[in-house]
């Protein structure tokens, strides 16, 4: 490893990040600036978004410490190694953090979240490779730089930009399901995740029936294309279902929460050979209590869906660019690394008035 061949010359040495200590412990330190080598690009983080999984990961000491956690990132290329091609300094960048390896038995299949190269991650800000999107800048490794770098267009800012890993996993989601035009779907929980499924469940022709426990977000979503938006305490949600689907119930539902209550009422509330899929149980241990007959008799289907795919990369792009899913409306936080502590209390605790929550390193 060593310093760009191509890139400033007065390229800080060292730079200022969120490194994960242990169980709840995150420390901002002064950390050598990675050195990056033949096909690697160093990024200079601009936006990464707070995601729930590596919150995760952090309250429950999911992985061994130390590292520099953040994979919703977006930034401008501040130097680049020997070798790299189509790139230039300056370039403004979205970065994912995994690529399959495009020809295992799972990417032979397109269940590429699976495959053990996808598992391996492709950007850091140092220490074990986690993202590092909550730093001042990352190192891309070849395999990224080749097929996991997004180029932001002019008039897009790279606020919007951090939003293509999320938007493309949602997406996936939304396509696992196999939707017909007018399907019905209910959408559990209409946080930054759930509100990105009821566009884009609106932009596939589905039609979204929204249920939150806070009127502002049930707000938000009627404002984004719910075709309507229920509060899920009490039976009034359930009787407007069936009013509304002639009495079937929904054909679909998708859980952007990892409630058991909500995993109930959706196994009820979808028809008979109806699918409910499972988005935001990531947690290993969770165990959900299941109406066998639901499935057998009844047909329903319980599926789920994790992390992003490649052959998405281009849709995912087109939405956003485009804002025909609209994301900047869903940014409500912006703490620098200083506040780090205070924007994963609010990304896990959430208040009436906070949607997305991002760090700008």
């Amino acid at each position: 490893m060593s310093r760009a061949e191509d890139g400033p010359a007065d390229m800080p040495r060292t730079m200022r990040a969120a490194v994960y200590r242990g169980r709840d412990d995150i420390r901002v330190e002064e950390l050598p600036v990675p050195c990056i080598g033949r096909g690697e690009v160093l990024v200079r983080i601009s936006v990464c978004g707070v995601c729930h999984t590596d919150l995760k990961k952090i309250h429950h000491a999911l992985q061994k410490p130390p590292r520099v956690y953040g994979h919703e990132m977006a930034g401008t290329i501040a130097a680049l190694g020997p070798g790299v091609k189509g790139w230039r300094l300056g370039d403004r960048v979205a970065v994912f953090h995994h690529i399959p390896c495009g020809a295992c038995y799972y990417c032979e299949r397109r269940e590429y979240a699976q495959c053990l190269g996808y598992k391996r991650t492709g950007t850091t800000a140092g220490f074990e490779p986690s993202g590092g999107g909550f730093a001042q800048f990352i190192r891309v490794m070849p395999w990224i730089v080749q097929g996991g770098m997004v180029r932001v267009p002019r008039g897009i800012t790279l606020e919007e930009a951090s939003f293509l890993e999320p938007v493309n996993t949602c997406l996936k989601g939304v396509y696992r399901l196999g939707l017909r035009r007018g399907d019905s779907v209910l959408v559990f929980g209409q946080g930054p995740i759930g509100l990105l499924i009821t566009q884009l469940v609106k932009a596939r022709g589905g039609r979204v029936l929204a249920l939150d426990l806070l009127p502002e977000r049930l707000r938000m979503a009627r404002k984004l294309g719910a075709a309507a938006a229920f509060d899920p305490c009490g039976q009034a949600w359930k009787k407007a279902v069936l009013k509304l689907t002639a009495s079937r119930g929904a054909d679909a539902a998708i859980l952007a929460v990892p409630s058991d209550v909500a995993f109930a009422q959706a196994l009820t509330a979808v028809r008979p050979g109806g699918r409910v899929l499972l988005f935001a149980h990531t947690q290993r241990g969770d165990a959900l209590a299941l109406d066998a007959a639901a499935v057998c008799v009844d047909e329903k289907t319980v599926l789920g869906s994790y992390s992003a795919s490649l052959d998405l990369n281009p849709e995912t792009a087109r939405l956003v660019f485009s804002r025909r899913v609209k994301v900047a409306p869903l940014i409500t936080h912006r703490f620098g690394l200083d506040d780090i502590a205070a924007a994963f209390t609010l990304a896990a605790q959430p208040t009436k008035d906070s949607l997305k929550v991002l760090v700008q390193p």
